[in-house]
């Protein structure tokens, strides 16, 4: 038997999304920058599929730009708004992805900003009157907060970031990767100023995402070239993938509940199977329902001589899972995210990630390897 629990790294395509994909590929292989029949047929498929994300989101078609992918669209939004608004300060937490730690790091090591992290408590959750009392401090500030974390699971009060975030004209950017499909985002209702989404983590393709500008805001292209997506972003249209996006975000939307529940379910089946049959077994981040993605669950496990081998002997076993420890040997540091709420270092931590295709069987059956692992400890 071979299971697959990483889907917070990346979802198997949907059927559907293969299907559309594929029928794309034969019948529209036009460049839509083209203005021959061809070309203008698939300009027309990819303004469908923007309308489509937009009508979603509760946004305008205007306000979505397709990019490579969630990291992409991170980059262009920091570093194009901090230069657009002349802003020097930046406040993040110190567990975001590495795709919005990275960038600020890079601006702050260039002397165009001074970037501030918020205080966490042992959960990973971040302290909201700590990012009240900076902005008091420094008004017109860049906010980037990731709406849950990758590795936790932990949701962000996005809402409520965001009405601090108004109070004092900050401008504020949402790394939104892994809620995209598997919650629902009103973008009419919640001010503000990007989000970011990748498409292969709600069971669409690789390469594609998007990133979402407010109508309020004007910044530059990061990557330059020719004048697609409205001239914001250089180079031809991934039409495929667009296509395959659009598709799955609204399959994703339609079955949206049917599947909250039906993976939480196995979220709570798994972490009852593992407290009865692990002792001393932990968890990091939020385990509670609403206060963590229901897709994520991050487990930490006594077997303390295991360190960095214990993925690698599920992966013998028949299992896909990711994690590892807060600190680590050799080139590898370690999970940063773990480091940031102080998880034991000598502790091995795996994060199993579910989807709709995982089934209680699957469980089981990691629950049991998991078992064996760690008695021979």
């Amino acid at each position: 038997m071979h299971v697959y629990f990483d889907n917070a790294a990346t979802t198997a395509l949907d059927k559907a999304v293969i299907d559309v994909m594929v029928q794309t590929m034969n019948d529209n292989f036009g460049n839509p920058s083209s203005i021959h029949a061809h070309g203008r047929e698939s300009k027309t498929i990819v303004e469908k599929a923007r309308r489509t994300v937009a009508k979603l989101l509760h946004a305008s078609p205007a306000e979505i730009f397709f990019t490579s992918g969630g990291t992409e669209a991170d980059n262009m939004a920091i570093v194009r708004a901090i230069e657009a608004y002349g802003i020097t300060h930046a406040v993040s937490s110190p567990i975001e992805h590495h795709a919005v730690l990275h960038t600020l790091e890079e601006l702050q090591k260039d002397g165009k900003i001074h970037l501030d992290f918020l205080r966490l408590d042992q959960k990973g959750n971040i302290d909201l009157s700590h990012l009240e009392e900076l902005l008091a401090k420094n008004p017109r500030t860049f906010v980037s907060i990731m709406h849950a974390n990758n590795e936790l699971g932990n949701i962000t009060d996005i809402q409520k970031v965001s009405d601090i975030c108004n109070q004092y004209d900050a401008v504020l950017h949402s790394d939104t990767v892994q809620t995209m499909g598997h919650y629902a985002h009103d973008l009419s209702k919640l001010k503000i100023d990007f989000i970011t989404a990748a498409a292969h983590k709600f069971h669409g393709p690789k390469g594609v995402g998007f990133l979402y500008i407010n109508s309020r805001n004007k910044i530059k292209p990061l990557i330059h070239g020719g004048a697609q997506e409205r001239n914001m972003r250089g180079g031809t249209e991934n039409v495929y993938g667009i296509v395959g996006l659009a598709k799955a975000l609204e399959m994703a939307y339609e079955e949206m509940e049917a599947h909250q529940q039906q993976i939480q379910s196995l979220k709570d089946y798994m972490k009852e199977q593992l407290i009865q049959n692990i002792p001393d077994i932990s968890f990091n981040g939020e385990t509670e329902a609403n206060k963590a993605l229901y897709t994520v669950l991050n487990v930490s496990l006594p077997c303390t001589d295991m360190g960095d081998m214990l993925l690698f002997n599920l992966d013998i076993k028949g299992v896909s899972a990711s994690g590892g420890s807060a600190c680590s040997s050799g080139s590898d540091i370690g999970s940063h995210v773990l480091r940031g709420i102080g998880a034991d270092p000598k502790r091995p931590s795996v994060r199993f990630s579910f989807s709709k295709f995982n089934t209680k069987e699957e469980v089981d059956f990691v629950v049991q390897t998991l078992k064996e692992i760690c008695s021979r400890d």
